[in-house]
């Protein structure tokens, strides 16, 4: 019986290890993202001056995720900071300069790029949530996961404005 109690705490605890290096794969890849941005707004604000609200906006969308405390919140201020991106390109494309400058192709290949790769942080976060929440949820695991205060972990999720396709024009 205390060999199987062993067993329990050592799988609940090297699951709990394991979301939590999940969510630290995500955090770098954020670090990255929100390092990108600033040299992003820069290099596009040399062309499209007039574009101050939407300079804010990602300003603003930016802070906003840096600053966010619980998943919840970053799911929240993630998903903000990804419809300002899109405006940014959005506005790119009125301007065929600041679309073949070399600093521009470089940034957006380099966001794109990690884009990618918060995707791929967030699958393996999202799949490490399911186990560690399923080992906690099934009998007998559960009596004992209770006792020693295991609850269960949100999952990174998109909203809605993440699941709408990309609009693509020519």
């Amino acid at each position: 019986m205390t060999l199987w109690l062993v067993g329990v705490y050592n799988g609940l605890i090297k699951l709990k290890n394991r979301v939590d290096e999940a969510w630290s794969d995500i955090d770098v890849q954020l670090k990255r993202r929100y390092d990108l941005i600033p040299n992003l707004i820069n290099t596009v604000k040399g062309y499209a001056t007039h574009e101050k609200e939407l300079f804010e906006k990602v300003t603003q969308a930016r802070a906003a995720a840096i600053s966010a405390g619980n998943v919840h919140d970053q799911e929240k201020a993630e998903n903000m900071l990804t419809g300002a991106l899109k405006s940014v390109f959005a506005v790119a494309e009125n301007y065929p300069d600041l679309k073949a400058n070399q600093n521009f192709l470089e940034l957006q290949r380099e966001l794109s790029d990690t884009e990618n790769k918060i995707q791929a942080s967030r699958r393996f976060y999202n799949g490490n949530v399911r186990d560690f929440n399923t080992k906690i949820e099934v009998f007998p695991n559960n009596l004992i996961a209770s006792k020693l205060n295991f609850s269960k972990r949100e999952f990174f999720e998109a909203d809605e404005v993440e699941k709408e396709n990309v609009k693509v024009e020519f």
